[in-house]
């Protein structure tokens, strides 16, 4: 209620409008380049970020860009959107997003999958614009166990 009480339910309505928004963008650009562009999607990871992957831990930008390698050509398709933004005492002043998804993914030569995905997404200001990027990424299988 922190947030709330010091900015005005107004202001705080406005800056979840806003992380909503940072959200939808981010959720398009990230399953896109998942999809279509794999090479290039560590570059919405942080340096030190790390994924959580089905309950295997990569982190790293290294170790990311070998586990996407690994990772077969996939259909993603979100169903649900949801996001929050995170209260600043719980993240030392840095502008965060908690972003969940769940949808479907076809991995080349595999049945379809139900999937939920987190984000942390962190706000990275430039003297130009803010760029949103993935500090903890945690994604589950959610049928794994009855294929």
């Amino acid at each position: 209620m922190g947030s709330s009480e010091r900015l005005g339910v107004g202001d705080f309505k406005t800056y979840v409008d806003q992380a909503c928004r940072a959200a939808e963008e981010f959720v398009n650009i990230y399953y896109e380049t998942m999809d279509k562009r794999r090479r290039a999607l560590t570059r919405l990871y942080l340096e030190k970020a790390t994924l959580i992957w089905n309950g295997n831990v990569v982190t790293g930008l290294e170790a990311l860009t070998n586990f996407f390698e690994m990772l077969p050509s996939s259909e993603f398709q979100v169903n649900m959107v949801d996001c929050q933004p995170v209260h600043e005492q719980a993240t030392q002043s840095q502008t965060t997003v908690l972003v969940v998804t769940s949808g479907t993914v076809k991995f080349d030569g595999n049945k379809q999958h139900y999937f939920n995905q987190s984000f942390l997404l962190t706000a990275q200001s430039t003297p130009n614009n803010t760029v949103w990027k993935i500090a903890s990424d945690c994604f589950r299988f959610q049928d794994w166990a009855t294929s």
